[in-house]
């Protein structure tokens, strides 16, 4: 910051001062402007807007709405005004979701310098073809909600776990994600996802394939990579990681379409802080991962992992 010399000699007052700070922020402005004139910048400007951060939030907050209702909405249903409760929030989260989803695939345009054609009848398609796919999520829900009370002894009932289990947030946010992925809508799943790493510390890609009864227990620092695979029944613990092998500088153009993270089949268990990495591994139905492991090779059916028990040094004085 450059700085303002002022006469010592001369009475200045304080909105004198003020005022002559005032007056080097256009010079930051004028650097700023230039700056966003080179082409190996990123912004936004133009006529098309983009998706809102605070809408989409507000998305996966109806949607939970509707697939728990009365667990996190400001008034409770009864069965006299059930179907009404339902409905009046379906058909809003329907044109909210519109909306967002237009602009995602205007911004899209936008990106790749192509001219925007139906993006507002198909945004409604693809809000439709996601409303019409809440029972599917509710019902993958209801099973990963059945998952945390078979695999945890310390949860003591299914409110406890729609309440409070980062896991299931995680898992419900990532299920939202996918269905929206698949039906094609850009940037959206992504901003859902990161919203759910940011509240969790559970970093689940939307372009996951996960399968039903899926739990994960505790949570923070689980990673399940972009091109992963999970079947039925899968459990992992805190700080499991499941991605990619050292990948080149220019790996964002080269492995973009490849599988580049591991499969998990059916009935695996995978215990805490174990990394298995690359498109290549797979682990077999029903196999076992103990903790602190690091796996690149793919691990047979049935098959149990353990780390060798570590040779414990005991400093200090020893008790008499």
């Amino acid at each position: 910051m450059k700085k303002i010399l002022i006469d010592p000699n001369k009475c200045v007052t304080e909105e004198e001062k003020i005022s002559q700070l005032y007056a080097e922020v256009p010079k930051v402005v004028e650097e700023l402007v230039k700056l966003w004139d080179k082409k190996d910048r990123f912004e936004h400007i133009g006529p098309i807007p983009i998706p809102s951060h605070e809408s989409i939030v507000q998305i996966i907050h109806q949607t939970r709405c509707i697939l728990f209702p009365g667990y996190f909405s400001k008034t409770n249903p009864s069965k006299d005004n059930f179907a009404y409760y339902i409905g009046q929030r379906t058909t809003c989260l329907y044109e909210k979701l519109a909306k967002q989803i237009i602009l995602a695939l205007k911004h899209d345009c936008f990106q790749k310098k192509q001219p925007c054609c139906d993006c507002k009848t198909s945004g409604h398609e693809m809000a439709l073809k996601f409303i019409q796919a809440l029972p599917k999520i509710e019902s993958l829900l209801t099973m990963d909600i059945k998952a945390a009370l078979e695999g945890d002894p310390a949860a003591k009932g299914p409110d406890e776990v729609i309440f409070s289990y980062p896991g299931l947030l995680a898992i419900t946010i990532y299920r939202m994600a996918n269905t929206l992925m698949k039906l094609g809508v850009p940037i959206i799943p992504r901003i859902m996802t990161e919203h759910a790493h940011s509240l969790t510390g559970i970093d689940i890609h939307p372009g996951a394939s996960i399968g039903e009864h899926f739990f994960i227990d505790h949570g923070t620092g689980v990673v399940v990579g972009e091109t992963t695979k999970i079947g039925n029944r899968v459990r992992l613990y805190q700080g499991v990681t499941l991605g990619a092998l050292s990948l080149p500088r220019d790996a964002g153009t080269l492995y973009r379409d490849t599988k580049r993270h591991p499969t998990i089949e059916d009935d695996v268990i995978i215990y805490a802080n174990t990394t298995i990495l690359g498109g290549k591994t797979t682990i077999g139905a029903r196999s076992i991962i103990g903790g602190n492991i690091w796996i690149t090779e793919s691990v047979a059916q049935d098959t149990k992992v353990l780390l060798k028990r570590p040779e414990l040094n005991y400093l200090g004085r020893r008790e008499k």
